[in-house]
């Protein structure tokens, strides 16, 4: 009013002047600047993070005014790295600084949202009945589930209660573990690294109801399987400040400045120090301009790149001019020394498995695990001799041999020879598979005549318990397989790099494009630079390799020029692999409270890539058939079938979990068993083998199988890593989708043979669908009930990453807006409903829990020697050896809220561990008593730690992780001690009396402790590098032979080519051709290989939507493409364009660009259908997201288990969702339907609240 006033006496004011009439004085009201002023006024700074899977695991400051948070600013209290390196700070980007928007923005989930129909029918059953049965007489109704099914994405949300959506959710849990098994309740959540308690919340409730937990690092593909195929170990990598250390980085398809902006600087700043930049990138990237030099190869080629580089590297520094170095590192921590069987096949001799202790007649005095002993020769003696380390001295071993000492079994020395050449008995050709000269579309082959290779191996013989033999060693046959000429005679081998000859620098150009000059340039520098720094060449490696059907040989040639360099385990060097936040570093002190491991073990766990591509039926289209992808070296008649074949074999044999498990539900086969009077693991045998009892994989479209309810929370599944988006659609939720290609049924493909066939595929198979999450992201649009969480800066809870050795908070600087909930604190509500509606229906349960063969376990020593199927009747079937392992569980149903809300007895009892060790945690326990709380109130909790709030959550992981306890780091050492035979407390014992509590992470990010989790320990004086306890510690690597694996020697792996590392070109996923031509709007038409990168607008679909980062890009779904492909398509530069094959389609806005190679396009992972997205001529619904046009396409290979480090483990070891193969359609658009007409009056039924 003052303001308003001062405006009207404007003119009757009185005008002092001052500096000679220069100045004047005014008496107006200034409050109205108050806004201006303090707009950067708060009344408190708070630490927190954002848990959205970029690694970066930035500490900001979040400033709140009034009860609201208004901004954030990146902190800058780290504490300081060795002078010798630059500090970690300042971490953040764009994307994090936006992130405060999405608290009050429009696109915030703020209260419980249930389908419209649903709740409807809900309402009116509930009137008349108890919660289960009127769940019961919902689903149970072919016409009411439709009616809420079919309408899932096409809005009808209703406001409701968190009290009826608990009970809704309790109800649905309780009628279909009593109905169908607690196997049918599944929930899947990604990444825990960036919010361990909320990950754990849900994990936890599942866990304590027999539900499945669903993995996320293999669907993702973030992970590569040749990872556990060479170490035993998945993905562990230095952290960004080791770039530092390196003299010679190679950026190998990873987009640093980019992808990884908190940690770029380092990169950037080593080259000040001289050190060597290559970057490999298809596409001019970010990175490219950063490089020495850039290198561009053809999409999907790395594998062949890296293989000649790999020849370059074994002729100049193994063969020529040998390294002493070299050599010394891959005697010690290789398995190049090792013996391999050869075997006569077809009159050719091929490589078999690994020569093992029992071959021999005496087992070479090897009483324990003779099968899983591997050998080598002495190079003094010449005696074949058992080095220690190998995976038979690690289980039921006592006198420590575990190890990497230079020694043999019987306690001497040894020396291992790499080659045979100079003790050779003869040398013989021996075969090895190509794959170069296939034929693939759209990709250069190069035929070589053949696609089995002779080469020339020096091998010796050997008399054995079953006669004379053949071996060579694992260098040999390397050698050979590279194709370098050893002046043994035969043919295909090189003596030049410009032999076209498999895998010389002049063959891979002809596939690659690149120049050889520049592949022999590189690899004699990043060898030569290893040699002089002892190890200091680096690869950065980001997903994009890891995304192809083929990724293994794109991986494996890469790890295997670090590993003939001497890199790995090396400060400064090599592999770097990023993709999300991948590193849980306070690990085992999360599984105990995630997996409810303190009341019930094991706990249900499932390979999502195989729960998915046979739930959304995305098998009933499979066109690759097995003979496509299977060795010439292979006999085909053992490998018959198609790809859910091989998948449920390994099922069967426990090389993966299953999930649902059995046909029948788990409780009631444990009261068959009772009835019959049988032990319930008995009973499942025999009825497996008389087939009472089927595996329910054997039928994954017979209702009995089908998931019932599914959970998804910090996720979104289904608008961003859903493989097969359409296939979810409309198998999985039963709703409108784009699926354009046939069934096999459909067009007279081959179908399975183990798995049961029904004609009408079903469509619908979820009953229930919850999403946990703070905005509306696509994966609510298709739920049935959306749940309001609390966002980063809402709830307490704890992350960390692989990029940095700091733990972080996640802290509460304000109230959950509006009626959200963190995430514990909904699963609490979930738990205690549950609890509530069980009673009448379930009670204390006992159930089968099956559970696959698993890594860092004794089960890992399953079949040793073949692959034997107890369902052919060529073994028996032995629980935990050739079939999963078999658990009775008993569940107290009523009591499952005071499980949630207590730590469980186990913990005391049983005690923790992981990675094959475990120790006491009585004190731990004592401690979290006083620290915590002990539970008062009668019942089974009485007396136990409590763990009511989400800080208690956060107290209980790190008091029980020997990361942040150095009391628990000591003993996890001193049990690993025990196994290895060598003291290794040391490296924990300066920090034995550190505890770290969550309010001193608040006060500053803290350091975590060496651990035997990880490889790799945290010390003032080196950086963390994976591997570096394996070599200063010598720990062996968790293989078959204990050490690094070139060789791969399961009978599958050999079968489908792959013992060795070759180059395999992508595979032909056959869904271009049967659409195109066909949906013609009289555009030119142009096929290109899909690819889809990360990108730097958002982190996956997180920000896609945030209108701070809309405003830096085109504001939605874009795709780039080369100028070339554009012009030929008549497209330019930002046209509607639609991609499309028989998966679906995607419309968006082309981007043209010289950045992008000829062949393919490129759209960012991952844009929703959320944002400025038309409907697609093609499939007459709203455009698609980037996985509209892709399937999942699984690979035997990452089907193997029970056989060392190809073994299970939860987001260790399974099939991957791989989909880099795929081709698409690309036309401008004719029409743009922005589909804004109102929907017809039947689709926008709903209910009122």
């Amino acid at each position: 009013m003052s303001h308003f006033l001062d405006r009207l006496g404007y003119f009757t004011q009185e005008r002092e002047t001052y500096s000679d009439g220069h100045g004047r004085v005014t008496r107006e009201d200034r409050t109205w600047e108050e806004g201006y002023r303090q707009r950067w006024q708060h009344d408190k700074i708070v630490r927190s993070t954002h848990g959205v899977n970029c690694t970066g695991s930035c500490s900001w400051k979040i400033y709140v005014k009034g009860g609201i948070v208004t901004w954030e600013t990146q902190q800058t209290d780290y504490p300081r790295t060795r002078p010798d390196l630059p500090n970690h700070e300042p971490r953040g980007c764009s994307r994090g600084a936006s992130y405060s928007w999405y608290m009050y923005s429009a696109n915030r989930v703020k209260y419980p949202m249930v389908r419209g129909r649903l709740l409807r029918a809900w309402r009116e059953a509930r009137k008349l009945l108890g919660p289960v049965e009127a769940w019961a007489s919902i689903v149970e109704s072919p016409r009411a589930t439709k009616d809420y099914k079919s309408r899932r994405g096409l809005g009808g949300f209703v406001r409701s209660s968190w009290d009826e959506a608990n009970e809704i959710i309790a109800s649905a849990n309780v009628y279909t573990i009593r109905r169908h098994g607690p196997d049918r309740v599944v929930g899947f959540s990604p990444i825990p690294a960036m919010s361990m308690v909320s990950y754990a919340a849900g994990s936890r409730y599942l866990s304590l109801i027999g539900g499945v937990c669903m993995s996320f690092y293999d669907w993702y593909c973030d992970l590569p399987p040749a990872s556990p195929q060479t170490w035993g170990e998945q993905t562990d990598v230095p952290e960004s400040a080791d770039w530092y250390n390196s003299t010679f980085i190679m950026a190998w398809g990873s987009n640093v400045p980019q992808t990884r902006a908190p940690d770029a600087h380092f990169f950037t700043e080593v080259r000040y120090k001289g050190a060597k930049i290559v970057s490999i990138t298809p596409d001019y990237a970010e990175v490219s301009k950063l490089g020495d030099l850039w290198l561009h190869p053809k999409q999907g080629t790395d594998a062949a790149l890296a293989m000649a580089m790999g020849h370059v590297i074994l002729k100049e520094f193994h063969l020529d001019q040998p390294s002493a170095y070299f050599q010394d590192y891959a005697r010690r921590y290789t398995d190049l020394p090792m013996l391999v069987k050869l075997v006569k096949r077809d009159g050719r001799y091929v490589p078999d498995r690994f020569l093992r202790a029992t071959d021999f007649s005496d087992k070479l005095a090897q009483a324990n695990n003779p099968d899983w002993k591997t050998v080598a020769i002495d190079e003094r003696s010449g005696n074949v001799v058992v080095p220690n380390g190998s995976i038979g001295f690690r289980w039921g071993q006592t006198d420590g041999k575990w190890n990497l000492e230079e020694k043999e079994a019987g306690g001497g020395e040894a020396k291992l020879s790499l080659s045979l050449i100079d003790r050779r008995d003869d040398a013989v050709p021996v075969a090895f598979p190509y794959f170069g000269g296939i034929v693939t579309e759209n990709f250069t082959h190069n035929e070589q005549g053949n696609d089995i290779l002779l080469r020339n191996v020096p091998v010796k013989k050997l008399q054995l318990a079953e006669g004379e033999i053949l071996v060579a060693s694992v260098f040999d046959l390397l050698v050979a397989n590279y194709g370098i000429d050893r002046g043994l005679g035969g043919g295909n081998v090189a003596s030049t790099y410009e032999q076209d000859i498999p895998y010389t620098p002049a063959w891979q150009q002809t596939i690659t494009g690149v120049n050889a000059v520049d592949v022999i340039t590189v690899a004699r520098q990043f060898a030569d630079n290893a040699d002089k720094t002892q190890g200091k060449s680096m690869v950065i490696i980001g997903a994009a390799m890891n995304h192809w059907y083929h990724c293994d040989m794109n991986y494996r040639g890469i790890i295997n020029m670090l590993v003939m360099c001497g890199c790995v385990g090396k400060s400064g060097g090599g592999w770097a692999h990023y993709v999300g936040q991948e590193k849980l570093r306070p690990q085992t002190g999360w599984t105990a409270l995630a997996f409810a491991l303190d009341w019930h073990r094991p706990p249900r766990q499932m390979n999502s890539t195989s729960f998915f591509y046979a739930h959304t039926d995305q098998w009933r289209y499979e066109k690759l058939a097995i003979s496509e992808i299977l060795s010439p070296l292979a006999d085909p008649k053992e490998y018959t079938g198609s790809l859910i074949d091989f998948n449920v074999r390994a099922e069967r044999m426990g090389w993966l979990p299953s999930a649902p498990q059995l046909q029948t539900n788990p409780i009631q086969v444990v009261k068959d068993a009772q009835s019959a009077g049988m032990d319930p693991k008995d009973y499942v045998v025999k009825s497996l083998k008389d087939g009472k009892l089927r595996l329910a994989c054997e039928d994954p479209d017979n209702p009995a199988n089908f998931p019932r309810n599914l959970f998804v929370w910090r996720s979104n599944l289904l608008g961003s890593s859903g493989k097969g988006h359409e296939y979810f659609l409309k198998h999985l939720l039963g709703t409108k989708h784009g699926v354009q290609g046939k069934e096999l049924g459909g067009f007279g493909g081959v179908k399975p043979e183990e798995v049961t066939w029904r004609e009408d595929a079903p469509e619908g198979k979820l009953d229930l669908l919850v999403t946990l999450d703070f905005r509306m992201s696509t994966t609510c649009l298709y739920s049935d009930i959306v749940l309001p969480t609390a966002t980063w800066y809402e709830k307490n809870d704890l992350n960390t990453s692989d990029m940095h050795p700091f733990i972080h908070p996640l802290s509460a600087a304000v109230d959950p807006a509006w009626e959200a909930k963190s995430d514990w604190d909904i699963y609490k509500g979930f738990a205690k409903k549950f609890s509530e509606v069980c009673v009448g229906h379930l009670g204390v349960e006992k159930e089968l829990v099956l559970t696959p063969l698993m890594h860092d376990t004794p089960g890992e020593l399953a079949q040793a020697l073949d692959v034997k199927e107890w369902k052919k009747g060529e073994c028996e079937l032995v629980p935990g050896k050739t079939a999963p392992a078999m658990t009775v569980i008993e569940r107290d149903y009523p009591n499952t809220y005071k499980k949630f809300t207590a730590l469980g007895p186990l913990m005391a009892k049983v005690g923790n561990g992981g990675k094959g060790i475990a120790w006491n945690t009585e004190h731990e326990v004592k401690l979290l008593g006083e620290l915590n709380y002990a539970v008062t109130d009668e019942g089974v909790s009485k007396g136990l730690p409590r763990i009511e709030t989400d800080i208690d959550a956060s107290e209980v992981i790190l008091m029980l992780a020997p990361e942040t306890n150095g009391e628990v780091a000591v003993k996890a050492w001193e049990a690993l001690s025990k196994i290895t035979g060598r003291e290794h407390a040391h490296l924990a014992r300066p920090k034995e009396d550190e505890k770290l509590r969550f309010r001193d992470l608040q006060a500053q990010p803290r350091k975590i402790i060496s651990s035997p989790t990880w490889s790799g320990i945290e010390s003032e004086k080196v950086s963390y590098n994976a591997g570096w306890t394996n070599i200063n510690e010598l720990i062996p690597w968790r293989t078959l032979t204990g050490r690094q694996q070139f060789y791969q020697d399961h009978k599958w792996m050999l079968g489908f080519g792959e013992g060795l590392c070759v180059y395999r070109p992508p595979i032909d996923l056959k869904t271009v051709h049967p659409i195109l031509g066909q949906k013609d709007n009289g555009n030119p038409e142009v096929v290109l290989n899909f690819i889809t990168p990360h990108q730097k607008w958002g982190i996956h679909s997180t920000y896609t939507d945030n209108l701070l980062m809309l405003t830096l890009s085109r504001g939605g779904p874009i795709v780039w493409l080369s100028e070339d492909d554009a012009s030929k398509a008549g497209i330019v530069d930002n046209d509607w364009i639609e991609l499309y094959n028989v998966n679906g389609a995607i419309a968006a806005r082309a981007v043209v660009s010289q950045r992008v190679l000829p062949g393919m396009c490129m759209m960012y992972h991952a844009q929703e259908k959320t944002i400025n997205t038309p409907g697609s001529e093609i499939t007459g619904t709203r455009g698609g997201i980037h996985n509209s046009v892709t399937r999942i396409v699984t690979k035997p290979t990452h089907m193997i288990g029970g056989y060392a480090q190809l073994s299970y483990g939860f987001n260790y070891y399974g099939t991957i969702g791989t989909n880099r193969d795929e081709f698409v359609v690309a036309r401008k658009m004719k029409k743009v339907d922005w589909m804004d007409e109102p929907a017809a009056p039947e689709l926008a039924e709903g209910v009122k609240s």
